[in-house]
């Protein structure tokens, strides 16, 4: 991660035949493609390596999630239950609906606290959203049970964990509807660009042509088509498919790449009895696009954080601090800074989260460490890498 550290000659050749092509839309004009259809072809291939029977391309993950959720009848007032550790695209595509997020804690899988899910869930639930960060999962089979206990949908946001596994099934195509991000730091890009897919028809029926405008896409004639109901317009395009289609046939070899460099950083880690790592749920498998460990307490994770840095070890976090993927620092949330009016149901649950705490989830993300794992790097520069981490660490305790 991210893919485009790998991007060659199959990228170019998939892109250079859209533009001889010289349809750019994912959609009509049928009789110039020749038979061309990226974004179809990359649906295809989604369905056969997410093991679903429905992909649906739109133009990023945010979308994605926005698209999922009304595609199942999410929207005005309904309450869809989230983590406090996710990216700020998370609640944003809950807001666009109307609907309300309602934070709850995670658990040492840095995914849901399913206790937390059940102690939230009112006459209002609708949804429970959990988001599999840094490429791995929460408790899965907890969630489910909590979703079927209370007859709510599980909708799984996998856009940092393609090629993860539960149980042998890819992440994403647990709940009744996965989403999926390719924009350009993602594991498979397209630069910008996302995908829902589900085993539901109906709900994939909705997701086809609530991401068009309401197409029906029925028949040959685009400009005959029906408009079955209102909606919005999230469509990918040809050359944004063209790239993800190169890349989804790449991603065994992206997953391998990744494995080998995480392997190497944990090891070296793992021989410091102070570090324990993320816990992954019983029959998970990682997706390795990052390497997640905690440390003794806040302060030693800041001190590391700080050594990192100073020796030349980019591309490592303690979300504590940090104002895009951790509820503590997400202000415009809490204080409602909006540039459109948010109805009263929404600004009384902001209201509510502006006061409250979350000590569970503090204990978990202060004291860990996300370092993303890069495609591009020589087994030499990994080891040198373990090496000046091993000693940042140590040097902090």
């Amino acid at each position: 991660m991210p893919g485009f550290e790998r991007f060659g000659d199959l990228e170019r050749e998939e892109l250079k035949d859209v533009l001889d092509n010289g349809v750019l839309m994912r959609y009509g004009f049928d009789g110039m493609r020749n038979g061309h259809w990226k974004a179809k072809a990359l649906e295809s291939e989604l369905k056969n390596v997410l093991e679903c029977d429905y992909a649906q391309l739109v133009s990023n993950g945010t979308s994605a999630v926005s698209v999922a959720l009304a595609s199942a009848g999410v929207g005005f007032g309904d309450e869809v239950i989230m983590p406090t550790f996710t990216f700020v695209a998370s609640f944003e595509a809950i807001l666009l609906l109307g609907a309300i997020p309602v934070l709850v804690d995670i658990e040492d899988t840095l995914g849901l606290d399913a206790k937390a899910v059940e102690a939230a869930v009112t006459s209002k639930t609708k949804a429970v959203m959990v988001v599999q960060m840094c490429g791995s999962m929460a408790n899965m089979g907890a969630l489910q049970a909590v979703c079927a206990k209370h007859n709510l949908l599980l909708i799984e946001d996998a856009c940092q964990a393609i090629g993860g596994k539960y149980n042998s099934k890819p992440l994403g195509s647990i709940g009744d509807l996965g989403c999926f991000s390719f924009d350009f730091v993602k594991t498979v890009t397209c630069g910008e660009g996302g995908a829902v897919i589900t085993n539901n028809k109906k709900y994939y029926t909705n997701a086809d042509h609530f991401s068009d405008h309401g197409h029906d896409h029925e028949g040959n004639d685009r400009g005959a088509e029906m408009h079955p109901f209102l909606v919005y317009n999230f469509r990918i395009s040809e050359l944004h498919a063209a790239v993800g289609l190169a890349q989804i046939k790449r991603l065994p070899e992206f997953l391998e790449v990744q494995k080998t460099n995480y392997t190497i950083l944990r090891d070296a880690l793992s021989q410091i009895p102070e570090v324990t790592f993320r816990t992954v749920p019983d029959g998970g498998q990682e997706s390795y696009s990052f390497l997640n460990f905690f440390l003794p307490d806040l302060e030693t994770a800041r001190k590391t954080i700080k050594g990192f840095k100073d020796n030349g070890v980019d591309v490592c976090w303690n979300y504590y601090d940090n104002n895009w993927h951790y509820v503590r620092k997400w202000n415009h949330l809490k204080d409602a800074k909006s540039l459109f009016p948010l109805s009263k149901e929404i600004k009384n649950s902001l209201d509510l989260l502006s006061k409250k705490t979350f000590t569970q989830s503090d204990h978990f993300i202060g004291r860990n460490i996300s370092c993303l794992i890069k495609l591009s790097w020589t087994e030499a520069e990994v080891v040198e890498r373990a090496k000046k981490m091993v000693e940042a660490v140590k040097s902090s305790i």
